[in-house]
């Protein structure tokens, strides 16, 4: 790694803040603009050699922007033209970045997609958006399944290394490049899980996705030994997020293309990262046995954001790495950081957020000092002009009353792709409805209970399964490693509680009615519903996770349907 800082400076950082013209299509530009380090590698790659080192290499603004231009050539002698899709069906890592800086330089709508999706999903997904061409590591699947509907054959269907190995010398660019964006232009569209069906497809515009982003430039943490270690899909909202982030900052970040542990940790160790970003997957694994105390030596902040993390996972975590003297959140966090001890522990910030969101809107701080408040999401950010939980009517439910969880905030979605339909289901009385159901407290905070389709319908009420999960995880965590609650339907009508659990390895020999009995006299210490099952996940497959790391709960409802009732 360089020992010159390639952060920005402060004075570069407070212009961004301003810029009338930057957003999500334009954002490396700007930082090239602003930055005087702009030559100097802040983003890394990594790969293992032949000795099963970890290589690390880096790249600079101005090194990404010479790779975006030879992509720019290649998709414009094939024709991609300005507000035309395209679909991205690469690995993790800095590559689909560069497809993004590419597509959005054209004016063009990348259409990002995670290659572990289905293909048969996939192939109905890149049609559903009208993809007019895909670039992908092995397109020959893809390819096949448009030969059975050659209507939906988009234009090409090209290999990605078709695209790195271009003799950019040969194709020109268009007169007016980059492209200039209007604040409401598509830059990207998102897909959902799409555990079930055609996946939904969120509209990213240029000016909404920076939106709300803005306070980062001098309360994100980027002091000059800051580095951060970013596991987020890249072909997710949340992973752009935080590398539009790194980049306008000049922060020094490793882009990662895989989210395993295996492969995480030799990586954190030769990284020495001070923030770690991941969906939950991630945190669970670094959370389970061994910590990984050499890699997180230097690790001050974990971010977390989509999926809920688990206070029982949570609360190893902040054991590990050291915070500089009065770190608090990094959105409120003042850029000169008094030079005083370190304090031994680490802060775990746990944002809820998603695509349609546009970014984390909510923020729930938890250090080693701090008592626990199961699935408290604390108080919306400053971006949130509105916040409530509501009824179905749309009107404002009293605190302490669960309901569907609305926000008001410029950040969100203008809405799903060719979809105008589905956009309007989550809207209601002026407010974007999340998915989630919620409560807050009189002082204001808020508190994540269920996604609104995973609510268990009992017949005494609804139970609601993160809290649930919550108790398990941090309660029961000599048995348990992680767990996905759901409801299977009951003889007499209604559902109840199944937990599929996955063993700690000392546990191993622990029989699902042990586990249970565990876990309902922690659930009745906590007021909560009783579960009526427990099976244990004993391989992968058992267990099953979506392209994220996501636990797929409809797989599990489909799997467990009949347990009750034997049909």
């Amino acid at each position: 790694m360089s020992d010159q800082s390639s952060i920005a400076p402060l004075s570069a950082r407070q212009q961004l803040m301003t810029e009338p013209t930057l957003g999500a299509g334009n954002f490396l530009d700007h930082a090239i603009a602003v930055n005087p380090n702009r030559a100097v590698p802040y983003a890394y790659s990594h790969h293992t050699d032949h000795r099963g080192a970890v290589v690390l290499r880096g790249h600079s603004l101005l090194d990404l922007a010479d790779l975006r231009d030879r992509y720019a050539r290649w998709y414009w002698a094939n024709g991609v033209r300005p507000g035309e899709p395209v679909g991205v069906v690469v690995g993790e890592g800095l590559e689909p970045l560069l497809h993004f800086f590419a597509l959005t330089a054209l004016g063009a709508v990348p259409a990002l997609v995670n290659d572990a999706m289905r293909h048969d999903v996939m192939v109905r997904y890149l049609t559903h958006v009208g993809a007019v061409g895909i670039v992908a590591d092995d397109p020959t699947r893809l390819a096949a399944a448009y030969r059975e509907d050659p209507r939906h054959r988009p234009r090409f269907i090209a290999l990605a290394a078709e695209v790195q190995a271009f003799d950019a010398e040969s194709a020109p660019l268009p007169e007016v490049y980059p492209y200039r964006h209007a604040a409401d232009d598509v830059v990207a569209l998102i897909h959902s899980s799409g555990t079930t069906g055609t996946p939904k497809s969120t509209i990213l515009a240029h000016r909404q996705f920076w939106d709300g982003k803005q306070p980062r430039m001098v309360r994100f943490p980027a002091e000059p030994y800051d580095r951060l270690m970013s596991l987020m899909p890249h072909t997710h909202a949340g992973g752009l997020s935080y590398f539009l982030t790194a980049t306008l900052l000049g922060l020094p970040t490793v882009v990662m293309s895989d989210w395993r542990r295996v492969v995480v940790e030799p990586v954190m160790e030769a990284f020495q990262p001070t923030m770690v970003a991941s969906f939950p997957r991630t945190f669970v694994e670094l959370a389970t046995g061994e910590l990984p105390s050499r890699g997180a030596a230097k690790v001050h902040s974990w971010f977390n954001t989509g999926d809920s993390a688990h206070y029982g996972h949570i609360r190893r975590l902040v054991q590990l790495g050291e915070r500089p003297a009065g770190l608090i959140e990094p959105w409120l966090l003042p850029q000169q950081r008094a030079e005083q001890p370190a304090l031994p522990g680490s802060q775990f910030i746990d944002g809820l957020g998603s695509s349609e969101m546009g970014m984390a809107l909510f923020g729930q701080v938890t250090s080693p000092e701090s008592s626990r408040n199961d699935r408290c999401v604390g108080k919306p950010l400053e971006v949130v002009t509105g916040a409530a939980v509501l009824d179905g009517n749309g009107d404002e439910l009293p605190d302490g009353t669960v309901g569907m969880l609305g926000v008001i905030t410029p950040s969100r979605t203008p809405g799903y792709w060719n979809n105008p339909k589905l956009t309007a289901t989550f809207e209601l009385a002026g407010y974007w409805l999340t998915g989630d159901l919620a409560r807050r407290d009189a002082d204001g905070n808020f508190y994540h209970l269920d996604r609104t389709m995973d609510v268990i319908d009992t017949a005494d009420g609804p139970a609601y399964s993160l809290p649930i999960e919550e108790v398990l995880l941090a309660d029961c965590a000599e048995l348990v490693q992680d767990c996905s609650v759901v409801g299977v339907p009951a003889p007499t009508g209604g559902q109840r509680p199944l937990a599929v659990v996955r063993l700690q390895a000392g546990a191993a020999q622990s029989t699902a009615e042990e586990v249970q009995e565990a876990a309902n006299k922690a659930l009745a210490a906590a007021g909560l519903t009783a579960l009526a099952a427990v099976r244990i996940a004993r391989t992968a497959e058992e267990f099953p996770l979506g392209p994220t790391g996501k636990v797929l709960k409809r797989e599990l409802r489909t799997r467990f349907a009949t347990l009750f009732t034997g049909q």
